[in-house]
């Protein structure tokens, strides 16, 4: 496990912005403490908003574990999820909610930071809020933030689709319950955990002839509730294209999938619980999937499935090695646990777009 923080010195734009902020919400707050009789029981104080980015991973370890003879392959996937395992945050999204009735939301803004660190000095009048922040979903055309106007609403949501791409950036969120006092000038710390993963598939073709390969993974949740840091799963699993990395001076291929999580095995447990968040036991049912099409040089196409039975958890990379066994394009894992299911022939370069099984 590597945890990753974020500390460096906040810029210049940034203590514009948050001035700026500042500014219009003392306006806010100024006004409403006037409305009625000089009552100052709303009103509230200057407090600091410090952010700091928990990246909690394994790559280094798997791809040092996984790949340590096939150092071209690690160092592809490396810069392949250089923008996915960052401890840098582009942007953020940033909701104060009440915490009584509807829980509505009360601010809201967006800020582009592309720093390590923010902070922020505000003032809101004097209650108790559940803030929720996420970092680094503006370019991501997979996600978008949906907010109904309700904190236990707001979520990340994945674009609707049988077939989809993979995200192109780490995400990271926060949920803080902040009680803001009257005549005491306050500090919050906020820390953001990764909530989505990557998986990599490595295929040794082995001297092999084949025309074409496909790689499509499936098996993740489709939305994460903010609030209560929980996934979503629609009944239809989408299946996720993968990337085919360019990795020099090997035959063995690499495909790279990032996604949300699977199902866990153990779904009470949190991943920044334990020593060891990724050492998984595997669940009595496949978790999810590896979908592999190989076209053979006489147009037929055979599939394997490869069926998981360990979770892949937030800031999670896993590594799944495995082998033609044959010159029919069957395709062989490298580790026992993992399921194989093979259709010879299987059809004509039309590949399905179908749920997890």
């Amino acid at each position: 496990m590597e945890i990753i923080s974020w500390n460096k010195s906040m810029q210049k734009l940034h203590q514009h912005i948050a001035k700026v902020i500042g500014c219009l919400l003392t306006a806010a707050a100024v006004t409403s403490c006037g409305l009625i009789d000089d009552d100052l029981s709303e009103c509230g104080n200057d407090y600091e908003m410090n952010y700091e980015l928990q990246l909690v991973t394994n790559i280094s370890t798997e791809l040092t574990t996984q790949l340590q003879t096939n150092v071209n392959v690690s160092s592809a996937l490396r810069t392949h999820l250089s923008n996915i395992f960052s401890d840098k945050a582009h942007d953020v999204d940033l909701s104060f909610f009440d915490t009584v009735g509807d829980s509505l939301m009360l601010y809201h803004w967006g800020d582009t930071i592309d720093a390590n660190q923010t902070s922020y000095t505000l003032y809101l009048p004097m209650r108790q809020y559940m803030h929720l922040a996420i970092a680094n979903v503006v370019d991501n055309p997979i996600v978008h933030v949906e907010s109904l106007e309700r904190c236990h609403e707001e979520k990340l949501v994945q674009v609707a689709g049988d077939t989809i791409d993979s995200h192109n950036t780490g995400l990271f969120t926060a949920r803080q319950p902040m009680e803001v006092l009257e005549g005491i000038d306050q500090t919050f710390n906020v820390h953001l955990y990764m909530a989505n993963s990557a998986t990599a598939l490595v295929i040794d073709p082995r001297a092999h002839a084949y025309k074409n390969i496909k790689v499509y993974t499936t098996g993740f949740a489709t939305a994460f509730n903010i609030a209560d840091s929980s996934y979503v799963f629609s009944e239809k699993s989408p299946i996720v294209r993968t990337d085919q990395l360019s990795v020099s001076d090997t035959d063995d291929l690499c495909f790279c999938s990032v996604n949300f999580p699977s199902r866990d095995s153990d779904p009470t447990r949190l991943v920044i619980e334990g020593e060891e968040p990724f050492d998984a036991p595997s669940a009595e049912e496949a978790l999810w999937q590896y979908r592999i099409y190989v076209t053979l040089e006489d147009g037929s196409v055979t599939e394997s499935i490869l069926s998981m039975p360990k979770p892949l958890r937030p800031g999670q990379m896993k590594v799944v090695k495995v082998h033609f066994s044959d010159d029919q394009g069957v395709i062989v894992s490298d580790d026992n646990s993992v399921g194989v299911s093979v259709t010879l022939d299987w059809g004509k370069i039309d590949f399905p777009d179908v749920p997890l099984e």
